[in-house]
């Protein structure tokens, strides 16, 4: 195997090699805002009996509130370590797989959601179409991702020794959302911005909060997450 091959294999796993100690090293201020974003603002539909796929599951968020609002649960994530994690939080179909290359047909899932996965790829552009792929006509698709623009302090924090993440850092544009949601027929229902600047500072947790409610205006382009809301057509 070739050094270059290697390094692929090793951001591709990365989160995989610390599965069991992932939850203690997250934000759960940022996780949980995800998920109050994810489900309680861009997804206040009934999801009773809704299969949904969460793809990148992680240790397990977002599919136990998916469970708990009622849907039909199947947790993606690359390897069993994750899926171990997610299956103390949550009973959910748990598949091992890749979002470069989903293992399911076409036109499979009412809801696909997918939160901070689509960067972690090697090719996000490939990812976004694979999950478009499998989402139901007039389904939902939800995801969320870091802002391009923000992509400056993962080089820097990098740089300085002070983030301990390896992974792939594919950050993506608020225009690269809009025109793939486009390419493969989702019709865009919402986009915003959340964090307008770093959540590490927790004594600002208060103020960033107050803040994301301006993530649906011209601001939200220049935050460091954006989240989308589609529907396929």
């Amino acid at each position: 195997m070739s050094v270059k091959a290697s390094e692929s294999s090793d951001k591709t796993f990365f989160y995989e090699g610390i599965a069991s100690e992932f939850d203690a090293t997250m934000n759960m201020y940022d996780t949980s805002k995800r998920v109050r974003i994810v489900f309680d603002e861009l997804l206040p539909e009934s999801l009773s009996g809704k299969l949904l796929l969460d793809a990148g599951c992680g240790t397990g968020w977002f599919s136990k509130k998916a469970a708990q609002r009622g849907a039909n649960v199947v947790s993606l994530d690359l390897g069993v370590g994750l899926l171990k994690e997610t299956a103390k939080k949550v009973d959910s179909l748990l598949v091992a797989g890749t979002a470069m290359n989903l293992c399911f047909r076409d036109h499979t899932f009412d809801v696909v959601v997918s939160s901070e996965m689509l960067e972690h790829t090697s090719d996000p552009r490939i990812s976004f179409r694979e999950l478009a792929r499998v989402v139901k006509p007039n389904g939902l698709f939800v995801l969320t991702t870091p802002n391009k623009v923000w992509h400056f302090s993962v080089v820097l924090a990098n740089a300085l020794n002070i983030r301990r993440y390896k992974g792939y850092e594919n950050w993506v544009r608020w225009p690269d959302l809009q025109t793939w949601s486009i390419d493969n027929r989702l019709g865009v229902l919402e986009m915003r911005g959340f964090h307008l600047f770093p959540f590490q500072w927790k004594l600002f947790h208060t103020l960033l909060t107050f803040l994301d409610r301006f993530g649906r205006s011209s601001l939200g382009k220049l935050m460091i997450n954006v989240a989308v809301k589609a529907r396929k057509n």
